[in-house]
């Protein structure tokens, strides 16, 4: 049997490779039509925004529409513009450039974080092929842009991986952390915390001090943010909502989404819409397999959280499917199935996985080179 270290390598170079060539695609697609492939990638949509923040500071960028829509900077969360700033003070690289090289290392941080948890639950197998479902998604372009999922993802994997282990103060700090990442960071939070009191009712509230201490700082990062953004709006429980219906963005247990829905289906749009229903329609079912599968407490409250956050939020709807990029759990089901099928049939799992790279390939370079949608 291979060490684990050689499985995670494996896999690990197996992700990575998948990734580089969904960059060539887009670089290809790029120079094919007179567009600079650094530019697609490192400064297209919100990665513009982080590297404003990151650059200048919040406050500065603030654009008004008409009715009432007002997109300001505070909406975004400040861990990966101060990861921006912090690489771009020590490197001699723009800041473009500094916030693509921590996308890139994060992403190779989750994929060995997520390699962890698949090994944990299900072994070696079932691991390699996690990550490689995870890495060729139809929307896993996103994870080679300057963009927050791949940083709250590894925040995440690492996080739910201490959580299983039971090594709480890591889970919680993690937790924390990923608050601070993006909005729907939370469910991290929401993963430690559900946990933490299952733990502390079953054992009647006999449990380490470091199990307390790792729940009390889960909600932390989150909280903090956006208890400042209220107080700089002077409504402290309510500022930083307001901000994000600014953006068109709102909690409206799917109402938006299902008249955006309709819309399409009797009137028509363009490719991108329809993909998307078409993933989030797949995250639900999956999601429903991994309950059936009975999935630990951790991973399915945070799937289920980030679900919930995905199908019931209104907004950008073209970005439903970057926001459920963090759910890897999802793909537990499947990469179950595509490790027995390489033990019985491996040449139907080639097939598969070979089909899978090239859908994610073909529509990842679609997205960011021929689209021009939001992400």
């Amino acid at each position: 049997m291979p060490r684990p270290a050689a499985g995670a390598a494996k896999a690990l170079a197996v992700f990575a490779a998948a990734r580089l060539t969904g960059v060539l695609a887009v670089a290809a697609g790029a120079w094919l039509t007179g567009q600079k492939p650094l530019a697609l990638l490192g400064r297209s949509w919100d990665s513009l925004w982080y590297e404003g923040i990151a650059a200048h500071g919040y406050g500065v960028r603030t654009l008004h529409f008409g009715d009432g829509v007002v997109h300001s900077d505070l909406a975004f969360f400040p861990l990966y513009p101060a990861l921006i700033r912090a690489a771009h003070t020590v490197l001699p690289l723009s800041t473009g450039v500094c916030a693509l090289l921590i996308a890139w290392a994060a992403t190779l941080t989750a994929a060995v974080g997520i390699h962890r948890i698949g090994a944990r639950l299900h072994g070696p197998a079932v691991a390699t092929a996690l990550v490689v479902l995870w890495g060729l998604l139809p929307h896993s372009v996103v994870l080679s842009m300057a963009y927050t999922e791949p940083v709250l993802t590894a925040l995440a994997a690492w996080s739910l991986y201490a959580v299983l282990t039971g090594r709480w103060l890591w889970a919680g700090s993690l937790a924390a952390l990923a608050g601070l990442s993006r909005p729907n960071g939370f469910a991290v939070a929401a993963a430690v915390l559900s946990t933490a009191v299952y733990e502390i009712v079953r054992h009647r509230g006999r449990v380490p001090h470091r199990l307390w201490t790792g729940a009390l700082l889960a909600p932390l990062g989150w909280a903090s943010y956006v208890l400042w953004v209220g107080r700089h709006q002077g409504d402290p429980l309510g500022g930083y909502f307001a901000v994000q219906r600014g953006w068109g963005s709102t909690f409206d247990f799917g109402v938006g989404s299902a008249r955006f829905v309709k819309k399409m289906l009797l009137h028509g749009d363009r490719f991108v819409f329809p993909m998307t229903l078409l993933i989030v329609a797949a995250a639900v079912l999956l999601y429903a397999f991994l309950l059936l599968d009975r999935a630990p407490l951790p991973l399915a409250v945070y799937t289920g959280v980030l679900l919930l956050i995905a199908v019931g939020g209104s907004g950008f709807f073209e970005s439903k499917p970057r926001f459920l990029l963090p759910a890897f759990p999802l793909l537990l089901p499947l990469a179950c199935a595509l490790a027995r099928t390489a033990r019985a049939r491996p040449a139907h799992a080639v097939l598969v996985t070979g089909v899978l790279a090239g859908l994610s390939l073909a529509y990842g370079t679609y997205l960011i080179v021929y689209a021009h949608t939001p992400l």
